[in-house]
């Protein structure tokens, strides 16, 4: 769960990527709306509720009688907006959404054959409580206490329960202007305060001026479930002001915010700035090509001008700058037309195919670095053996393979790590089950990003169910997705789709007849 609640500097294979099954349930009642207004296909609607059918199946949180037959029944069938199941499968939600923690934390009670396993858990619940509006530095120290206390299970679950059922309450938070153009129509605000309250308002509850230069600015009252999301939400209604600011002739762009926020009751500022969303294209450094322009853009170039919104910019941007990098790069005019692929869908599975591909060298390459066992072993000695990271990760898969690395724990000193190990041991063994099972979550992240791309385009909606949950999952594997497709660019000189091709075809051999490795589904074959 720390893993998952920590968003600046992760890797992305120990994010979470996937949202909640009530946000789901969520989003495709929004969908039906869309489709209504011709926004999204029907076809594509029909996809994403029967993905959310078979999604919803372990879901324990959904109920085991009533409710799962509710749903079930409604969810094996079109839920047209408006119409009858439209309008009980809202209220299907409101009833499953009281005590889903709960239900887990009960289910974690049972004998062992029938308790869900750690990893299940643990995703479930931070996917909860992140779509409930939770804001992850906030859960992150929730459960980083938890850690530092060596907290048991019980305790954990007993903290989630209460954390579900606590509703919102409201915050007020100081948002601060070091500059302020048109400053008349700012005092006509009703939240507008002046220098001089700025500075009695923060010595009043003891925080320091130094590096505070105000020029005015706004209390908000806002409502929301802990500090920090009441932090995000002010900022997003200053970010509003300075879009605004951006059209002023004369005064273009003059509205500066101060760095931080002030949230009433809470000991330290917030930083204005967001934490970068994670996605990492770490190719360009490591393949020497940081600094390579000669004028020419390239189809990578391109295709990173339009994806760099995604990790700072504001939503729609970001969102939209994001699937056009995805789509300039992974759809063709000669892609056949599918009921199940409407509109350039595809261009989501193939890049959910490149990034399954690419996990298993990701992490078994990090597992290679960190395997520190306090009595040496064989692994050790190949690995000092090892001249490229391909050889690394290969050594770890085959000692996974040969149960080397039985306990994780005797050879990992981080949890974090311990998991991971767990992980991979998984898709070493059962390599085209557990990868087929990564591709279906990937390419419903990745399809969720092509739906809000087009309410955000074409419906003109800033207001999606799962817009902010999309970003914070989709960012990181749009950049894992990008850096693969770049790798290959800049070592054969691969075009995205041949990459894509290669990475279909890899999951179907996988395991097989052909002695495919899961190291090596994105290499060329010898």
């Amino acid at each position: 769960m720390i893993d998952f609640f920590t968003l600046e500097g992760q890797p992305w294979p120990r994010r979470l990527w996937d949202v909640g099954s009530l946000l789901a349930l969520q989003e495709l009642l929004e969908a039906s709306t869309w489709a209504r207004h011709r926004v999204l296909s029907m076809s594509a609607v029909d996809w994403q509720r029967r993905e959310l059918l078979r999604a919803i199946g372990p879901d324990i949180g959904l109920g085991a009688k009533e409710l799962r037959a509710e749903l079930t029944s409604l969810l094996s069938n079109p839920l047209p907006d408006p119409s009858p199941a439209h309008r009980r499968l809202e209220e299907i939600i409101d009833h499953a959404r009281g005590g889903y923690i709960r239900r887990w934390a009960d289910a974690a009670t049972l004998p062992d054959q029938q308790r869900p396993r750690p990893e299940r858990l643990a995703r479930v619940i931070a996917a909860h409580l992140l779509d409930l509006g939770y804001d992850a530095s906030h859960l992150a120290a929730w459960i980083g206490r938890l850690a530092h206390q060596r907290a048991g299970v019980e305790k954990v679950l007993q903290d989630a329960v209460s954390l579900d059922a606590a509703g919102p309450r409201e915050f007020t938070v100081l948002a601060v202007l070091e500059t302020v153009p048109e400053r008349g129509q700012a005092q006509r605000h009703e939240a507008w305060v002046s220098v001089r309250e700025v500075i009695d308002w923060l010595k009043q509850r003891g925080h320091s001026m130094n590096g505070v230069n105000p020029g005015g600015g706004f209390i908000y009252r806002v409502t929301a479930r802990d500090p920090f999301s009441a932090a995000s939400q002010a900022r997003e209604l200053v970010e509003h002001i300075v879009a605004r600011s951006s059209f002023m002739r004369g005064n273009r762009g003059r509205i500066r915010p101060a760095p931080h926020l002030w949230v009433d009751d809470h000991p330290v500022p917030i930083p204005f700035a967001t934490p970068s969303r994670g996605a990492d294209v770490l190719s360009l450094s490591n393949e020497q090509s940081l600094y390579q322009i000669d004028g020419r853009r390239s189809l990578i170039d391109a295709a990173l001008e339009l994806a760099a919104p995604v990790n700072r910019g504001v939503l729609g941007p970001a969102v939209a700058g994001a699937w056009a990098a995805v789509e300039s790069l992974l759809s063709h005019p000669d892609d056949p037309a599918e009921a199940e692929r409407s509109g350039k869908a595809v261009a989501a599975d193939r890049l959910a195919a490149i990034i399954a591909c690419s996990w298993p060298r990701a992490e078994l390459t990090a597992l290679s670095h960190r395997h520190r066992p306090e009595t040496p072993d064989s692994l050790i000695k190949q690995l000092a053996a090892c001249s490229t990271n391909r050889d690394r990760a290969f050594a770890v898969a085959e000692a996974v393979r040969a149960g080397t690395v039985v306990r994780p724990a005797d050879r990992f000193r981080r949890d974090s790590d311990i998991a991971a190990a767990q992980r991979m041991r998984h898709v070493v063994t059962d390599p085209r089950r557990e990868l087929s099972t990564a591709v279906t979550v990937l390419r419903i992240a990745l399809r969720r990003l092509y739906r809000t791309r087009n309410i955000v385009l074409h419906g003109g909606s800033m207001e999606g169910v799962a817009l902010k949950a999309t970003l914070r999952i989709v960012a990181p594997l749009v950049g894992a997705g990008l850096d693969r497709v770049t790798h290959a660019m800049l070592v054969e000189n691969l075009a995205p789709l041949k990459l894509a091709a290669r990475a279909e075809v890899g999951l179907k051999l996988v395991g097989g007849e052909t002695g495919l490795s899961v190291v090596d589904l994105l290499e060329p074959r010898q």
